[in-house]
């Protein structure tokens, strides 16, 4: 079996897939640890005080790094066994370090600025001023964890991750019990100072590449393709994050600041609960497709084995969120939110179709057709969103906000199959239509008998849940086992 082949194993992706979502419920549970410090330690009024910090740092640092820890994944990955490795190692690099200086001296710059806009009045400046450290050094590490990605360095990745974090959770909460406050920013500094220095040793351990003198003439063309990437992937964001700004205004100004409330909180429970797959899926799915875009054939079965992957694992857990809603309010949010569990479930089965057209979402870069990806995931794709959210939600309220994105995702599977079909030939292998069809319909039954208050129908959605459990856990190990 070739290297490529290895990689692109049944087992391989989900040993891949187990690793990158168990560090994601790690970061989880430092972030909630962190929460928690700050909570206890600083009150409500520090906890404001943190969330805005982070807000502004998190927003900083995606205008600073210019996305080129996406785009620099997709070139590591794809320019590994080619003689360019070097080269774009080399540029990445340069680029992660002028990145970061750009990050830091923005936040330094605006200091005055972002304290009067934030907390509305000067008296933060200096920690605005600080907090450019935190940038700097958070745009260094997401570039030298983009760099681990590419080459899938998945094990060293996770450790820096776990160390680095917990590390910088060690030192920065005693900063909250003697500072207060003012410990906060430092405490972040820590934090991306340390999650810096485990990436960029665990760099230096297992990248070894040949050492080349930058030059711009012969290094210009990639230096444009890595920065036009990345702004591509930052516009993609922030055109996404405005998108859902304005479905909260529109529900805002026709209904009321309750319903933007309940939505939500519904959406942070389903994103919450299914983010943890998707988001492990994506850092190893397109290192991986980005490695063999130059081969249809390769490509092909990359995408139909990813999908297979991608169903079985999204159902079993979907149908759990949609029998056990009423259970999961109770215990993460209150009682008062119980009338959305239909929001959330319909929600659930839109997401379950999202799986359906997730591979097919990273064909459009990874085959460098930029302008597929920005006319498709980004202009067509949010007005969809504003479109179908704002007629659901005038049409049936707080349950059409839930069946808009079943709406908009099939309409959403309809464009991106076509398009990829009609320029890379791309088509899902019958099996894998046929593992889609098996998912797909009992799930619908299990969402048609939640429906229902019935207790047939509360049996039969248990029946179906715990049925597909079964069969998709054997089916991934019948895959494995291959």
């Amino acid at each position: 079996m070739t290297n490529e082949t290895s990689t692109n194993s049944y087992k391989t992706i989900l040993k891949r897939i187990s690793a990158f979502g168990g560090l994601q419920i790690f970061n989880i549970f430092v972030n909630l640890l962190r929460g928690k410090f700050v909570a206890i330690i600083l009150g409500p009024a520090g906890m404001g005080v943190s969330s805005l910090f982070l807000t502004a740092s998190t927003t900083l640092q995606q205008l600073g790094s210019l996305g080129l820890n996406l785009s620099i994944v997709k070139e590591v990955a794809a320019r590994q066994s080619t003689d360019s490795h070097a080269a774009v190692m080399t540029v990445s690099r340069i680029l992660i370090l002028l990145t970061s200086l750009l990050g830091a001296v923005l936040c330094a710059v605006l200091a005055p600025w972002l304290s009067e806009w934030t907390f509305g009045n000067r008296d933060y400046t200096w920690g605005f001023i600080l907090l450019g450290g935190a940038v700097g050094l958070g745009i260094a590490g997401t570039g030298y964890q983009a760099i681990l990605q590419g080459v899938g360095e998945i094990k060293r990745l996770s450790k820096a991750s776990i160390v680095g974090s917990m590390t910088g959770l060690c030192f920065g909460v005693p900063l909250y019990y003697f500072f207060g406050t003012r410990g906060i920013v430092p405490a972040m500094v820590i934090l991306a100072l340390s999650l810096f220095l485990f990436y960029w040793i665990s760099f230096r351990k297992a990248v070894k590449t040949e050492k080349i003198d930058f030059n711009w003439s012969d290094h210009s063309p990639l230096v444009r393709k890595l920065i036009s990437l990345g702004i591509i992937f930052m516009i993609g964001s922030l055109v996404g994050s405005a998108t859902n700004y304005v479905i909260n205004a529109i529900v805002r100004y026709f209904g009321s600041l309750d319903d933007v409330g309940f939505f939500q909180a519904a959406n942070s429970l389903t994103n919450q609960y299914i983010g943890i797959v998707f988001s492990a899926l994506a850092l190893d799915y397109f290192p991986r497709i980005s490695a063999v875009s130059h081969d249809s054939a390769k490509l092909q079965e990359t995408v139909n084995r990813q999908a297979e992957i991608v169903i079985l694992l999204a159902t079993p857990l979907l149908l759990g969120l949609i029998t056990l809603t009423p259970l999961a309010i109770r215990i993460l949010l209150s009682a008062e939110f119980l009338n959305i569990i239909p929001l959330i479930r319909w929600l659930a089965i839109g997401t379950l179709l999202q799986a359906v057209t997730f591979p097919l979402g990273y064909v459009f870069i990874a085959k460098d057709n930029k302008k597929a990806y920005v006319w498709v995931e980004v202009v067509i794709a949010n007005l969809l969103w504003i479109i179908c959210s704002v007629a659901g939600y005038l049409w049936l309220g707080l349950i059409g906000l839930g069946v808009s994105l079943v709406v908009r995702t099939a309409i959403d599977i309809g464009i991106s199959y076509s398009l990829c079909r009609h320029f890379y030939g791309f088509r899902y292998s019958r099996r894998v239509i046929l593992t889609i069809a098996g998912c797909l319909l009992p799930a619908a039954a299990g969402f048609a008998c939640s429906l229902s208050t019935t207790q047939t129908a509360q049996a039969g959605m248990w029946a179906i849940t715990i049925t597909m459990a079964c069969v998709c856990l054997v089916r991934l190990r019948t895959l494995v086992n291959k």
